[in-house]
């Protein structure tokens, strides 16, 4: 057999056979040799993930889409390779780790972990120019491309080996930060609460942060997180998994980092995007007959696609069974983003349609990009209670369509950002300047994405005490 004809369902494929398909959101480079050299580079460069990495987190969005697990991902928006640092990938992992924990209490169930890095460096954009002080430059693409700074704006192929070393090694960190007890939850961080402006929300936080220590104290008392012990628990609680995302956007540079390797699962070689253990397909890329479709058609990775207002029933179907015709639960992932006030508008009909295909996704909800606004001076911002509305939305339309929310999808960081207005820190449009860093859009800072982890959790408290469609 053909090595092109090894995995099943992708009789033919080939990583490059979405060159014959229509493409959104390429990148037009002014030396094409240039840029052939460099992925000839990139392609012998090694993978920086695993197959037996890929399939265990397939299998765990499997157990995600049975209800049996909760999905968290989250990240920024645009990660810049200056992100690459001590500093910035430490205080992501943190509050990662903090609202995993938080939700695993909240929802009582085991939570995985997809952070949007080591590797979301390209971003979409609306249109391919701007104007700036009169005169129409590139747009800025994220840093795989070209530079923020208007005089660096000239697309660079070598940008695109700086998005591979960059990624390795924040991925190098990642594994020894894992490794070396950054996750273990005996310690849980400094929780730290002086954000919280008012003294009632701060109190139950600190109920919600009292019961996980006494909780873990307890186990620890009772032996049952022995370290000696190889049981679910110990596992749980002094290591995690931890796996990493970005949008599938640069083919040419995905394709560098497509590999056919050995399936720990079969005896045969199945081809692998080997730059990410997920990938995203983008609302402005998931046309049906395009070249993004093509591609991700192809590798084994779990798959995200974007559903926004105007992604119709029919065709998000259509795509189902263009990427995953064999149905494989775990391999899709439904990201929802329709905007605060619009959830009751489209997510039944998709959750209808879904149903009937057969097919069985991971349903996960993003409150960010459909609630993306401008104040005085065009700064883009993003309202804490918009993101918390089209949550409370997503969840309560699943439920009365027996459907089930399986997680959510955040644009955040674990720096204390000026981006997003409210949260407990009650932040204004006048404090946006303080200290607004993103150079695409609004991220929620640590103390919000502690707020929403906080406000799920108690969610699913009002949930199991059998109030009506309780409310974030």
């Amino acid at each position: 057999m053909d090595a092109n004809q090894i995995n099943a369902g992708t009789t033919a494929w080939t990583p490059t056979n979405w060159k014959t398909k229509p493409i959104k959101q390429d990148v037009v480079y002014e030396d094409k040799e240039h840029v052939q050299k460099v992925l000839g580079k990139l392609e012998q460069l090694p993978p920086l993930v695993t197959p037996k990495e890929i399939e265990n987190l397939r299998e765990q969005l499997k157990q995600v889409a049975l209800g049996n697990s909760f999905l968290l991902q989250g990240g920024d928006c645009a990660e810049l390779f200056d992100y690459c640092s001590q500093g910035p990938i430490e205080a992501k992992l943190k509050v990662l780790l903090q609202m995993s924990l938080v939700l695993t209490w909240g929802a009582r169930t085991s939570v995985v972990r997809i952070a949007r890095m080591a590797g979301q460096y390209a971003k979409p954009r609306s249109k391919p120019t701007e104007m700036h002080n009169g005169q129409e430059i590139l747009s800025y693409r994220g840093d795989n491309v070209n530079g923020f700074d208007p005089s660096d704006r000239t697309p660079d192929p070598e940008r695109l080996l700086g998005a591979y070393f960059h990624s390795a090694a924040t991925m190098n960190y990642l594994r020894s930060l894992l490794d070396s007890g950054f996750a273990d939850l005996h310690e849980p961080s400094n929780w730290n609460l002086d954000h919280v402006r008012s003294e009632a929300v701060r109190g139950e936080y600190q109920n919600i942060v009292t019961q996980l220590t006494d909780a873990l104290d307890f186990m620890r008392t009772i032996g049952a997180d022995n370290s000696q012990q190889q049981s679910a628990s110990s596992s749980v609680l002094r290591s995690v998994d931890f796996f990493v995302s970005h949008e599938a956007l640069l083919l040419d540079f995905e394709t560098a980092l497509t590999r056919l390797l050995p399936s720990p699962s079969s005896k045969t070689k199945k081809w692998y995007n080997a730059g990410a253990h997920f990938l995203w397909i983008g609302d402005r890329t998931r046309q049906p007959d395009g070249a993004h479709i093509e591609y991700m058609r192809g590798i084994e990775n779990p798959i995200g696609i974007k559903v926004g207002p105007t992604t119709e029933p029919d065709k998000l179907v259509e795509l189902l069974n263009t990427l995953n015709p064999s149905k494989d639960i775990g391999k899709i992932t439904l990201i929802t983003r329709f905007g605060a006030g619009k959830v009751d508008t489209h997510l039944a009909q998709h959750i209808e349609a879904v149903r009937q295909s057969g097919h069985i996704p991971v349903w996960v909800c993003d409150p960010m990009h459909g609630n993306t606004k401008s104040v005085s001076g065009g700064i883009k911002t993003r309202h804490f209670v918009d993101i918390c509305q089209e949550l409370s939305q997503t969840f309560r339309v699943h439920k009365m369509c027996g459907s089930k929310l399986n997680g959510v999808h955040f644009e955040l960081t674990g720096d204390s950002v000026t981006e997003c207005i409210g949260g407990s820190m009650d932040l204004k449009d006048t404090d946006l300047s303080t200290n607004y860093q993103s150079y695409c859009d609004p991220r929620l800072n640590y103390e919000q994405s502690l707020d929403i982890a906080f406000l799920i959790a108690k969610y699913y408290q009002k949930e199991r005490k059998n109030e009506e469609f309780p409310s974030l």
